[in-house]
């Protein structure tokens, strides 16, 4: 895709989104055959349930369908979030991430996990879990420390709900 496809594709379709309070994260068309698929990703801080995914995908399609913004051909319109393990590239990211287990690239070539707590402008307060029943240490990261982040898909973690409600039992 063309770099002013791109560009003319976001400036259609941003204000759009930004409607449906959603924010516009992600736009690729990407060739399948004879077909073009343009996939839409977007987000807000509070995510973006099924409905909400389906009444922005009606208001893009309208949209396009009114414009000649994707030519002439074939297209197939999908829209969706950025799901489980998104690459944390804008300050939302990171805002929308804290508390979840994110893997750092840092600048010095080093690599980090750790739990997002709180984010501000200038870097990030992350929590590095304990190993082999040692106490996690807090840290603190600033933004040009970290070259990529990347949240991490935890399928064993005990929410801080579910710890509560057994202190409660006890």
């Amino acid at each position: 895709m063309s770099t002013t496809q791109s560009e003319r594709l976001r400036e259609l379709l941003e204000p759009l989104v930004a409607s449906q309070g959603l924010d516009l994260e992600e736009i690729t068309v990407d060739s399948v055959g004879r077909k073009r698929v343009l996939s839409v990703v977007v987000d807000s801080d509070t995510g973006a349930d099924l409905d909400a995914i389906a009444d922005v995908s009606r208001a893009l399609s309208a949209k396009l369908d009114e414009t000649d913004a994707m030519g002439e051909g074939e297209y197939t319109l999908e829209v969706g979030t950025p799901g489980a393990e998104r690459a944390l590239t804008e300050h939302r990211h990171y805002v929308r991430a804290t508390d979840r287990l994110v893997r750092f690239q840092l600048t010095d070539g080093g690599e980090l996990v750790a739990r997002i707590l709180q984010v501000d402008d200038e870097g990030l307060d992350v929590e590095v879990p304990g190993v082999k029943g040692r106490k996690a240490t807090a840290r603190r990261l600033a933004f040009g420390d970290v070259d990529r982040a990347r949240v991490q898909v935890e399928f064993n973690r005990k929410d801080k709900h579910d710890e509560n409600e057994k202190e409660e039992e006890a």
